[in-house]
């Protein structure tokens, strides 16, 4: 069983059990870029993941054009992605 150590601020949560050869590895991809960072954290979750969901892709784009078309019906203009990226990363306290 997996236990997970507590989160500190500013730190990741880590697995106790982890091997010396995946702690290497993982202080060698916190050295990384945040955007490969991100990309090797969603390759790794893919890994174990299993198959895509047939029709998955097709549903969440419905989806997504479903709710721009209400906000542009109720008059939302909505926000740059630049200004919202960077009230989450405030609120997180990663500014």
């Amino acid at each position: 069983m997996r236990r997970w150590r507590g989160r500190r601020p500013g730190s990741c949560g880590k697995l106790i059990d982890m091997s010396d050869p995946a702690r290497k590895l993982l202080h060698e991809a916190l050295a990384l870029s945040e955007n490969e960072r991100l990309e090797l954290a969603s390759d790794l979750i893919a890994s174990v993941d299993g198959p895509a969901d047939a029709g998955w892709d097709a549903a969440w784009l419905a989806e997504l054009d479903e709710r721009v078309e209400i906000a542009r019906e109720a008059g939302h203009t909505g926000a740059d992605w630049v200004d919202v990226r960077a009230r989450i990363l405030g609120r997180l306290g990663r500014t």
